[in-house]
């Protein structure tokens, strides 16, 4: 989507096959996308993370999407601020951490660039227009008018985050369905099989709570629960209970190859 307007789009990672899985999807994405290029596409740049001060000194936005961990989000994001010029917009993905949360106690030189801008997937892994942008209380308003237009005029369609949100607008509202979905399996009144059905069924989605989480890892849904636990009251506990169980017995969803399904060789079809 930010190279919808033909400018090019830096992407670092450590991994060098990451880095060509990630150009590869984004060729997919390019193909199904209904939301064209405006003349053509612009060039993604894969670079290895030592590459990441030639990236930085090129971008007006840094965008920082590594895993819902905190502290690896605030060591990323302390390393970005250290590269960038002061006029550069520093964004983190997250959508269960604020950008508050992740610069606070942090040595940055500039906490007026600082937002928040977690990107929207649908639950068939396609891309989807929606993108919430949420600042901290120090975030300039003109960063925040600013993204709204640039993300606007990619093809975005942006949701401002009007007060800080543990969560922003959609994931409150997903951490809502994942919760109650735990707490059911829980208590034994469905199983995630019924659970996913139904849903589907009623909804009419590619995908059930239970599938989505398996796609997620149970690992990481776990730390988000967790997160939202110590920072609200009233979460009940018998959801976290439940993955610290599954997640002591190696299952984690797609990657571990079992969670609430199996996903190992032994269970696909035989021709």
């Amino acid at each position: 989507m930010w190279s919808r307007l033909g400018r090019p789009v830096y992407l670092v990672d450590r991994d060098d096959q990451q880095l060509l899985r990630a150009k590869e999807y984004i060729e997919k994405l390019r193909a199904e996308s209904q939301v064209p290029s405006l003349g053509r596409w612009g060039q993604i740049i894969t670079s290895p993370s030592q590459d990441l001060p030639k990236a930085v000194s090129d971008s007006w936005l840094l965008v920082e999407c590594v895993p819902e961990s905190l502290a690896l989000k605030r060591k990323v994001i302390q390393q970005l601020d250290d590269l960038a010029h002061p006029d550069t917009i520093v964004a983190s993905n997250s959508s269960s951490y604020t950008i508050t949360e992740i610069i606070q106690d942090l040595r940055v030189k500039q906490p007026d660039r600082f937002i928040g801008l977690p990107k929207l997937r649908g639950t068939n892994g396609k891309m989807l227009k929606a993108i919430e942008i949420m600042g901290s209380g120090q975030t300039k308003p003109e960063i925040l008018s600013r993204l709204v237009e640039e993300t606007r005029n990619h093809g975005f369609k942006p949701f401002q985050v009007h007060r800080t949100s543990t969560g922003y607008i959609y994931n409150r509202i997903w951490a809502a369905i994942k919760r109650e979905t735990l707490l059911t399996l829980a208590e034994g009144v469905a199983s995630p099989e019924e659970i996913d059905s139904i849903f589907k069924d009623v909804l009419k989605t590619p995908k059930g709570p239970c599938e989505q989480m398996d796609v997620v890892g149970l690992d990481v849904v776990l730390d988000i629960e967790q997160h939202y636990a110590d920072v609200r009251q009233g979460i009940p506990e018998e959801p976290r209970a439940l993955l610290r169980k599954m997640v002591a017995q190696g299952k984690l969803g797609v990657k571990s190859g079992s969670g609430f399904y199996d996903y190992s060789e032994s269970s696909k079809p035989r021709d």
